[in-house]
C-alpha cells in the first residue's frame, strides 16, 4: 500500500494512472512527474521500491500543489468570487453552473435533482 501526499494509491495498477487519483494531478502531470522522477509509467505500484516512491513524492512536494492545499486554494477563490458580488459567484452561490452552460434543459447535475411544481401531488381525502 503506497501513499503519496496522504493518499493510498492502488497497488494493482499502474503508476502512470494510480497518481491520478491524487487531487490536483491529471494523466499529463502523473507522466510529468514519472518522467523527471524516471520511474517506468507502466510499473504497477506493488513493484514500486522505496526509492522511486520517494522520488516520485519528492517531485510532487517541489512543484505541485495537491490534495489539501489545491481544495483550500480553490474554496478560497470561489469565496472571494462570492464576496465581490460578480457574475460567477453569484452563479456559484445559486448553485448553477457558472461557465455558460444552458440550463433550461439539462444542469441537473448542478441543480439536483427535480422538484415537482404545483399540483403534481395527488390530493390527500380530507373529511366531510
Amino acid at each position: 500500500m503506497a501513499r503519496i501526499s496522504g493518499v493510498t494509491i492502488p497497488d494493482a495498477k499502474q503508476v502512470q494512472i494510480a497518481l491520478t487519483y491524487v487531487y490536483g494531478i491529471g494523466p499529463k502531470t502523473s507522466a510529468d512527474i514519472l518522467d523527471v522522477a524516471k520511474v517506468e509509467p507502466t510499473t504497477r505500484v506493488k513493484n514500486l521500491t522505496d526509492g522511486e516512491i520517494s522520488k516520485i513524492q519528492d517531485v510532487i512536494n517541489d512543484k505541485y500543489t495537491v490534495e489539501g492545499e489545491l481544495q483550500r486554494i480553490v474554496t478560497t477563490n470561489i469565496k472571494r468570487l462570492r464576496d465581490i458580488k460578480s457574475y460567477r459567484g453569484e452563479r456559484h452561490a445559486k448553485s448553477l453552473p457558472s461557465r455558460g452552460q444552458r440550463t433550461r434543459t439539462n444542469g441537473r447535475t448542478r441543480r439536483g435533482r427535480r422538484v415537482a411544481v404545483g399540483g403534481a401531488q395527488p390530493k390527500s381525502a380530507s373529511k366531510t
